[in-house]
């Protein structure tokens, strides 16, 4: 797809170099909306999927916003990295300021599911601690190019703390090479290892199927560098408490309203992580969905509701 294409019901796919430690790589995003609109609205995906989850999101607020989807590096359309170790969180951040760098918005909000939620907090958290922080255009913002005026944070079932049940659980599937016959076989099997994305129709899951997996030599296959499962098995529990240190101390100060969607099933943002959340940061409010697990999918009207309600908030 051209990078020239928009309509109201395609988005635009465009790519951003990015560097790691192995050399150069390129981030592919989905965008939405009037590309000549400063107000960025950027979407971040959880571990396995891609920015086409944003889609009836964006679709929905590309009246007010430029809607900028990526596609995580090493998922979708983007390039995998050479190192597998550069999966992880900060090269992920990293990618993302360039990006915004790329984007040059005058207000940038967040939406993040899952670890999209994490990179969004280390990204936050990055700019916390910077020397260089200072106020940036009615928001806050790094001193030095680029300017990131950070404005309202959804964090979609994510927090500081994971619970371990549920990372045991994406770990046992994240890594593993499955082909499909059939896209219908795909469908399948993203609906048995995703019944916490809620109730879906055969439609619903056919779209979270369809950018997730793509036809190669006769078979359906994953869209997505199987390698990011190693950094994810070696996390020791010494290394994860470390991390959530370091969360909650950059959650308990993030200066911008902050939005907290939990799946009321949830298996990985606990109840009482997600009322911790709430209560540490005075800036923060919770919004619970019945009937989902990890995590809502934005796919739903109440749930686009309830993330239009909170960035229109004035």
């Amino acid at each position: 797809m051209s990078a020239t294409v928009h309509s109201a019901t395609e988005p635009r796919l465009d790519f951003v170099t990015c560097a790691s430690p192995a050399g150069l790589h390129r981030m592919a995003y989905w965008e939405w909306g009037d590309p000549r609109n400063d107000r960025v609205l950027l979407c971040v995906h959880g571990l396995t999927r891609t920015g086409r989850d944003f889609d009836l999101l964006a679709q929905a607020l590309q009246d007010d916003y430029r809607v900028v989807c990526p596609d995580v590096v090493g998922r979708g359309r983007s390039d995998w990295l050479i190192d597998p170790s550069g999966y992880v969180v900060p090269q992920y951040v990293a990618d993302m300021v360039t990006l915004i760098a790329r984007l040059a918005p005058g207000q940038l909000d967040w939406v993040g599911t899952s670890m999209g939620g994490l990179i969004g907090l280390g990204l936050a958290g990055a700019a916390m601690v910077s020397p260089a922080l200072r106020p940036g255009r009615g928001a806050w913002g790094l001193g030095s190019a680029p300017d990131i005026p950070l404005g309202r944070m959804v964090f979609n079932d994510i927090g500081p703390a994971l619970n371990s049940g549920g990372l045991s659980r994406i770990g046992g599937y994240v890594g593993q090479d499955i082909r499909f016959a059939s896209f219908q076989q795909a469908v399948d099997y993203v609906q048995a290892v995703s019944q916490g994305f809620g109730p879906h129709d055969a439609a619903g899951w056919a779209a979270l199927t369809e950018h997730v997996f793509h036809e190669q030599d006769g078979e359906w296959v994953k869209h997505y560098d199987l390698r990011i499962a190693q950094p994810f098995a070696l996390q020791t529990p010494e290394a994860t408490a470390a991390a959530e240190a370091l969360l909650w101390r950059a959650w308990d100060h993030l200066p911008m309203p902050l939005l907290v969607l939990r799946g009321a099933q949830s298996d990985i943002l606990s109840a009482e992580t997600a009322q911790r959340m709430v209560s540490r940061n005075a800036n923060a409010r919770c919004v619970e969905f019945l009937g989902v697990g990890h995590a809502p999918t934005l796919r739903s009207e109440d749930q686009i509701a309830a993330v239009r309600r909170f960035l229109q908030d004035a």
